[in-house]
């Protein structure tokens, strides 16, 4: 992805979550020259990978396969001591027909909330004991309502409306065409994106980045140390 593009797609989230009266953090905000005096003080942000994180999962088409995060709180699995929260809360941008492909978490269980714009589709199935696409039916908390979910079912959720997906759940989910744009949550245990994602057939979570612009702000994978 070019950097001048991952510029614009921040700015534009930006403008989304404020229309939305969604508040980001401040360190939301914070420019690569913020950074350069930030010292461990700051730790629990790079050590946790919060803040901003854009990726096209290595397709190079990110308007087809592609997502936008900022991830605003995160525990840590490798140093539980230092950073004891066992949660996680994200938001993020999902547009039409853009798609994030299939993956399930092994430890994380994760609510997964329509906050507003238009619906989310959700499409589903268990994974078998060699984390395949299982043919099994299996059930979802919807809200609080335990569900039936065949195989590859599509769930459409409305603002306002949840899905909880527990672990060896793979899903993959885009906005709805014609509905707009969605803002989605989501609340979780511990993310831990480089150790528990198992992606069926995505290249990479991390987008290659071609530096044609300086950076408005560093991704959640970028920052300098202390």
């Amino acid at each position: 992805m070019r950097r001048s593009r991952i510029n614009a797609l921040i700015n534009e989230a930006k403008d989304l979550f404020a229309a939305a009266g969604f508040k980001l953090p401040p360190f939301a905000y914070w420019t690569p020259e913020h950074w350069k005096s930030k010292g461990h003080e700051a730790d629990e942000i790079r050590k946790n990978a919060l803040g901003w994180d854009v990726t096209d999962f290595g397709s190079r088409d990110f308007d087809r396969i592609g997502l936008l995060l900022f991830t605003i709180r995160n525990g840590n699995y490798h140093h539980p001591d230092e950073y004891p929260k066992p949660y996680a809360e994200k938001i993020m941008v999902v547009k039409e027909n853009q798609v994030t492909p299939y993956h399930f978490h092994w430890k994380k269980q994760e609510d997964i909330i329509n906050r507003g714009g238009g619906e989310l589709v959700l499409e589903l199935y268990r994974s078998t004991t060699d984390e395949q696409l299982s043919s099994e039916s299996f059930s979802v908390s919807i809200d609080g309502v335990q569900e039936k979910c065949r195989p590859g079912e599509r769930v459409v959720l409305k603002p306002g409306e949840s899905i909880c997906l527990e672990p060896f759940v793979y899903h993959k989910f885009y906005g709805s065409p014609g509905k707009g744009t969605v803002v989605v949550g989501e609340v979780s245990a511990v993310n831990d994106d480089k150790t528990d994602n198992r992606f069926l057939d995505a290249p990479g979570r991390f987008p290659e980045i071609e530096e044609d612009a300086p950076a408005v702000h560093l991704l959640c994978n970028e920052y300098p140390p202390a």
